[in-house]
């Protein structure tokens, strides 16, 4: 699959689901290459994006951002909660989920760039049905397991406050 066209996929989801993307040029100095959160919204500089689909991961963190902070997310913030590195692991879950909602290939999104190497590793639990993160994104109200075990994303915004 073509770059222009994940992004274009990542793009309609977003658009969907209500998180706010533009392009800003140009973006330097960011956490990821062409990609900071202000406001809640996704900036992207395509000329300096490396991975598009960190697109999909920055957005996972404006989604499970509590409701009455998401708007006010932004790079230096998103760092600095408490709540960041636990939330991690709910990022990448979510992260799968809309992957597959978006259909974007999971090698663009966990790409061997980063996941601190365990990018493989992390497909690997996802699809063998080894859904780490599980716990937290159900609290959220994000997700929800039927009787019989199916898990099903129920919004893909957090519908919680901590």
């Amino acid at each position: 699959m073509e770059r222009e066209e994940i992004v274009a996929r990542i793009f309609r989801f977003l658009d969907r689901i209500g998180i706010a993307h533009r392009e800003r040029t140009p973006l330097e100095g960011t956490f990821l290459p062409g990609i900071t959160i202000d406001g809640g919204t996704v900036y992207v500089d395509p000329g300096r994006l490396r991975y598009p689909g960190d697109l999909l991961h920055e957005a996972g963190h404006i989604a499970l951002a509590p409701p009455t902070e998401r708007a006010q997310l932004d790079q230096a913030v998103l760092g600095s909660r408490p709540a960041h590195q636990s939330e991690e692991v709910g990022v990448l879950l979510w992260t799968y989920f809309a992957a597959k909602e978006a259909g974007v290939p999971l090698e663009t999104i966990f790409h061997a760039g980063g996941y601190k190497g365990e990018s493989a590793w992390l497909v690997e639990q996802f699809e063998s049905g080894t859904l780490i993160g599980l716990p937290l994104l159900s609290w959220m109200g994000v997700t929800e397991t039927d009787a019989s075990g199916v898990v099903r994303v129920r919004s893909w915004l957090r519908c919680t406050e901590p």
